[in-house]
């Protein structure tokens, strides 16, 4: 008896359209969380901060008061934590919290052409999604506008429609009590901590996440973000800190608070300049374009119509597709002046430098910030802070933390955890020390013993990896720091494109420079181009490429004339080494063939020698380092160690880039670092 399948029911044009709906945006990036930085439990750690923090920063700054931040991370149970964060900026308005934090795409930075570090109005509120998928606990927001108006919130997302749902309060929420003491019973009766601030706003996100200390971490984040914003003080408690840790503010200004700008005419795009006619209420085109871009004066409103064949007094929204074109194809051919940089707030170079020096060690420090300039249509900066010098790491690490981080690892091999755990530490590196350890690569970290673990410590500490240090980049994103996909990012590319050889450093073909050097690459603009929601790349568009590739130019040049004359110092001092060898015989020789003092020939040749040598006179430290005791120019903004105690700055007024200088940078790849051009 022969069997049949079942027959396939026929899909037809109707059952097709049955099954189709629309989907929210939470409900896409519900699905897709990796988009936006929760794709594993420690990165989803990090991002939970950093967006907290970024808001945190933005509001404060938006409100010019200086920010104050506090940043606990408590575990609550196996790979749950919970992660508060508290600012002193100006609160938030009852009716806005539900949507600030329980709504995605919802904020006010996506359309201002400003400076900020918020973009799309999706982090905070992607961050309370992702702990609610995972532990099921509800966001706890609390802000404060003034003592007499504080609200408690416990909120979630509806995915389905991308709203948000109150959970306290019947769906309205609480408002905390203004008098002291009954204010201090509702906070310990909900179990909320609060700083006494006056105003603020306070959120705890409990998520699934993997706390780990080293490279990506929240450690690392906070402590970058102390270096691009001197002016915060950061309080931070991990859930293995038993004190909390404070990062001091360096300064107590403000940065200039950026201007709102309009987008400028060449960074539209055809369809949209179509959208905005369309929909544009002015009654001529000189109108139109004086209210919606930046640097459109009626007479270059008026050249651009000329060229089109258009009337000025045309009105927008009556104009055909082909006039629209003939419009967009005249700005594209006339000269407009590029837009307007207040919108800007850039580090600054002093500010830049003595961040760098407060949290890097090493023997010279030197930085630029690169005159503004526009990617299509968006303003944009380029800083480059240089440190080189110093212990690696992993000398100062103590054996307690070796332990801890070993313990904390998910590293495969000893390599791996030393390469994956330590910045700038390459492969060579780590095989010097696990070499030294006498230990194997293939070596589980996790399962070493007391005396293996002892054994790598002390081969971390004596090993000297400067050679095979690979340059420890820090890249930034309008003051925010950036410490995923390196690879995919414009500002490593441009690092490793760049021909270091020519300032003094090893280097291999389309890899990072060795050698004990940090560099600091910050990109403020009105409009980050990032490769992703979760902002951890930027985009390699040629103008930001070559502003790049420029300042660090500019800093690899006072970088070779520093290692230029160390290492004549050092050729100097081996060349008189040899002269002083031989000094004694031939004042000999001479004594005996016409018998002048001895002493006197020999001190007449010391003083020629010394003459002959002297550069050789630079003191040198007990590494080899030359302590410079002599003036050196080696331009604007530079910070020389000239000992273990003594700092000298160099610090003059910036001046702008004349031809000459432009030329040079524009020319060094090709070029050789030759002696005698220093």
């Amino acid at each position: 008896m022969s069997t049949e399948s079942p027959r396939k029911r026929k899909v037809t044009a109707e059952s097709m359209a049955a099954s189709q709906r629309d989907i929210s945006v939470s409900e896409f990036f519900a699905k897709n969380r990796h988009l936006l930085g929760f794709d594993n439990p420690r990165k989803a750690l990090l991002t939970t901060v950093k967006e907290a923090v970024d808001n945190s920063l933005d509001a404060c700054e938006e409100a010019e008061m200086l920010p104050e931040i506090w940043v606990r991370i408590e575990e609550t149970g196996t790979n749950r934590y919970k992660v508060s964060i508290q600012d002193n900026g100006p609160g938030i308005l009852k009716r806005q919290i539900p949507l600030i934090f329980g709504k995605l795409l919802y904020g006010s930075k996506f359309h201002r052409m400003r400076m900020s570090r918020g973009q799309q109005g999706i982090g905070i509120s992607a961050a309370g999604m992702y702990g609610v998928l995972t532990t099921g606990k509800p966001v706890r927001i609390i802000s404060q506008v003034s003592p007499r108006s504080t609200h408690f919130y416990e909120i979630r997302i509806n995915t389905k429609k991308n709203v948000p749902e109150i959970l306290n309060g019947q769906g309205e929420g609480l408002t905390v009590p203004a008098n002291r003491e009954e204010r201090q019973v509702f906070l310990q009766e909900h179990g909320i901590t609060w700083m006494e601030t006056g105003h603020g706003t306070r959120v705890a996100i409990e998520l699934e996440a993997k706390y780990q200390r080293g490279r990506g971490s929240v450690d690392e984040y906070l402590e970058q973000t102390a270096i691009a914003n001197p002016h915060v003080r950061l309080h931070y408690q991990g859930p293995e800190d038993e004190e909390e840790r404070i990062y001091e503010r360096s300064t107590d200004i403000l940065p200039p608070e950026p201007t709102e700008i309009k987008p400028h005419p060449y960074g539209v795009e055809l369809g949209r300049l179509a959208d905005m006619m369309r929909h544009s209420k002015e009654t001529s085109l000189t109108n139109f374009f004086r209210e919606s871009f930046s640097r459109m004066s009626p007479a270059i409103s008026k050249q651009v119509c000329e060229k089109a064949k258009i009337s000025v007094r045309a009105q927008p929204a009556s104009l055909a597709r082909d006039d629209v074109e003939c419009l967009y194809k005249a700005i594209q051919q006339t000269k407009i002046p590029a837009p307007p940089t207040d919108c800007l707030s850039p580090i600054g170079e002093d500010l830049l430098l003595r961040g760098l020096h407060q949290v890097v060690p090493g023997e010279f420090y030197t930085s630029i910030t690169r005159p503004p300039a526009v990617y299509r249509g968006n303003p944009f900066q380029v800083e480059v802070a240089l440190a080189y010098g110093g212990g690696a790491v992993t000398q100062n690490i103590s054996l307690e933390f070796l332990r801890e981080l070993l313990e904390e690892t998910d590293a495969r091999t000893l390599r791996q955890f030393l390469m994956n755990t330590f910045t700038g530490i390459g492969a060579d590196g780590a095989d010097k020390i696990i070499k030294q350890s006498r230990l194997s690569t293939r070596q589980s970290p996790t399962k070493m013993k007391p005396k293996d673990v002892l054994g790598l410590h002390e081969a971390m500490k004596n090993v000297n990896i400067s050679e095979g240090q690979s340059m420890n980049v820090y890249r930034y994103a309008n003051r925010v720091p950036l410490q995923f996909q390196p690879s995919a990012c414009a500002i490593t590319q441009t690092v490793t494109g760049i021909n270091w050889r020519n300032y003094g450093l090893q280097q291999t073909r389309g890899s990072l420079p060795r050698g004990p050097i940090t560099v600091i690459v910050h990109l403020a603009s009105v409009w980050v181009p990032f490769t992703s929601e979760s902002k951890e790349a930027i985009a390699a568009y040629p103008e930001i490429q070559t502003e790049l590739r420029l300042a660090l130019q500019a800093v690899g040049r006072k970088l070779g004339l520093f290692l230029n004359r160390r290492q004549r110092v050092k050729a100097q001092m081996d060349r008189r080494g040899q002269f002083m060898r031989y000094l004694g015989e031939i004042a000999s020789a001479i004594h005996q063939i016409d018998g002048t003092d001895y002493k006197t020939i020999y001190d007449q040749l010391v003083e020629v020698a010394k003459r002959c040598t002297s550069d050789a006179d630079l003191k040198l430290d007990e590494n080899g380092n030359p302590i410079i005791e002599e003036e050196i120019d080696f331009g604007e903004n530079v910070l020389v160690v000239e000992d273990g105690l003594t700092d000298r700055l160099i610090v003059r007024s910036n001046s702008s880039f004349n031809e000459e200088d432009e030329e040079c940078e524009e020319n060094e790849d090709e070029s050789t670092f030759e002696e005698d051009e220093l």
